[in-house]
């Protein structure tokens, strides 16, 4: 398991005292303490929810952001650091456990906190009571944002999904009419808003152009169910024979509910020809597309222009 970002603080002062003096590179500091937890080749490429930066680096740029904040780290250039006097006095203190209370009796740590937003802090530890798992300070800035914005995606999707499962059929079909279009499929010319016409034959209850010619198509199914009662094998098989009648190479069936064990796994038997979208994929997509929602705010987050500083 990954080490939480404070865990990883002592050590890291530790690799930058053993180079009696010299500047270490983030890098190698990364590289090194990988190595001394013995992180496996997946834990060292997993990424945050955004998959722009893996775990590792965010916790261990987050420890030394805090160590440089509070005088233990200078920063000698981009991505470069040495240890100071401080942090090898903090070292030598063997029984010290070297985390944010610690930091708490430089001035200076406790000046860069208390610039941080309150109430983003108050968010963050809303959003730590849903994982059980861990507590605000176990996790970086970053962490408990991308925490946040999952919680509320997925608030959000399960209204959206459950509101879906009230609407009429026909607004139901205009629903996947407007997200099929959006991601793409049904071409781009005249008559593209109807490329979901009932087809009322052989257990096909849709069919969509998945190119503007029409050359290729995509025949759905779809089932605007309750929670709870989920698609079985039966209906998978019906739906892979009613497109072989059709001599179809694809088929989506999409659902307000779920598809039993069984029938997930007869569509794997049957081959890559059915996408199966349950209630929960259809949510995603429909957020993911703006369908049923909307951007309400939007956050930039920035991070230093290291090249910017090194003219």
């Amino acid at each position: 398991m990954i080490p939480n970002y404070q865990q990883f603080m002592r050590p890291f002062l530790k690799i930058a005292e053993a180079s009696n003096g010299n500047e270490v590179k983030l890098r190698n500091v990364i590289n090194q303490l990988a190595d001394k937890f013995g992180l496996s080749d997946e834990e060292r490429n997993e990424t945050l929810p955004s998959g722009r930066q893996s775990v590792l680096d965010n916790r261990i740029g987050w420890a030394r952001t805090y160590l440089t904040k509070a005088g233990l780290l200078k920063a000698t250039k981009r991505a470069h650091f040495v240890i100071t006097e401080r942090g090898i006095q903090a070292l030598q203190d063997t029984n010290a456990v070297i985390n944010n209370d610690y930091l708490k009796q430089f001035d200076e740590f406790v000046a860069f906190k208390e610039q941080k937003n309150e109430a983003s802090e108050t968010q963050s530890v809303n959003t730590q009571e849903t994982t059980n798992t861990s507590t605000t300070s176990e996790i970086t800035p970053d962490e408990a944002l991308l925490d946040a914005y999952k919680t509320i995606n997925d608030a959000l999707a399960l209204e959206l999904i459950s509101r879906t499962r009230e609407v009429t059929p026909a607004f139901f079909e205009d629903l996947l009419i407007e997200l099929l279009l959006v991601m793409g499929y049904g071409g781009t010319g005249e008559g593209a808003a109807h490329a979901l016409g009932k087809s009322g034959d052989n257990g096909i209850d849709g069919v969509i152009d998945q190119d503007p010619l029409g050359v290729d198509q995509i025949y759905i199914q779809a089932k605007r169910y309750a929670e709870g009662n989920n698609i079985g094998a039966g209906d998978i098989r019906d739906f892979f024979g009613a497109l072989n009648l059709k001599k179809a190479q694809k088929g989506i069936f999409i659902t307000t509910s779920d598809f039993t064990a069984s029938a997930s796994q007869t569509a794997k038997n049957l081959g890559m020809r059915i996408v199966l979208i349950n209630g929960n994929k259809l949510a995603k997509l429909m957020l993911r597309y703006n369908i049923g929602s909307r951007d309400e705010q939007i956050l930039h987050l920035k991070k230093i222009d290291e090249e910017f500083f090194e003219a």
